[in-house]
């Protein structure tokens, strides 16, 4: 029984990674995070990706794997997260009375943006291999697997207050908003330069007009002979 114990024991460590093996791999996808996010997939290499992790070319394989795999574990690291949290956010609104637009809209909108703007650059460039993989259709396995569940869960609550509504301009409305939700956090410095130095609008705001835009195509649909 002991041996069986002992042998059960070492398996589990063998299976375990350490917090050294946990560490790296962290580097590594915050390094693949940051330039992918600023070069693009082609641009940034396995190599640039070890230098700026600091390791070895052969850890970056033995975590990462091939560099789409590595694309895509460093996608699917935030996307989990950001998923609970938006998931969390439209529980608690639910609790608190009837579901409205907005309210639907500011659990998906807001805790990305929150994160953007106070969780660290990781969260930022997070953004951008949104985009990335959203204007891509050769990422749309990343995509089904990563971002649709909980858009589509999103989209469902939504449908849920404009059942006559055609899905196909609610799935239009939930790409647009996320366009929004990006240019948003990215294009500030544009909105200063055109707006000459104008205060910038804020998450509300950012709401406010996806919601206003939803609306106006439901609408619009309906209108249609």
């Amino acid at each position: 029984m002991k041996n069986m114990s002992a042998k059960y024991i070492e398996k589990q460590r063998q299976r375990a990674p350490s917090a050294r093996s946990l560490e790296t791999k962290a580097r590594i996808l915050d390094a693949a995070e940051a330039l992918f996010a600023e070069r693009g997939f082609e641009g940034a290499s396995i190599r640039d990706i070890a230098t700026r992790a600091g390791v070895q070319v052969g850890l970056v394989h033995h975590h990462g794997g091939g560099k789409e795999e590595l694309f895509f574990q460093t996608v699917a690291r935030r996307a989990d997260a950001l998923a609970r949290i938006r998931m969390q956010a439209l529980e608690d609104r639910r609790a608190q009375g009837p579901l409205t637009l907005r309210g639907i809209l500011d659990c998906f909108i807001r805790p990305y943006v929150s994160l953007a703007e106070t969780g660290g650059p990781g969260w930022m460039a997070y953004g951008r291999l949104v985009a990335h993989v959203s204007v891509d259709p050769r990422w749309r396995h990343i995509a089904a697997e990563c971002f649709d569940p909980t858009a589509q869960f999103f989209i469902r609550e939504i449908a849920a207050l404009y059942p006559q509504a055609d899905p196909a301009l609610l799935a239009t409305g939930q790409v647009y908003s996320v366009s929004a939700m990006l240019a948003h956090l990215n294009s500030a410095w544009r909105v200063q330069a055109l707006s000459q130095g104008g205060d910038l609008s804020g998450i509300d705001q950012l709401v406010e007009f996806c919601a206003a835009g939803i609306e106006a195509m439901v609408h619009s649909g309906r209108a249609r002979p």
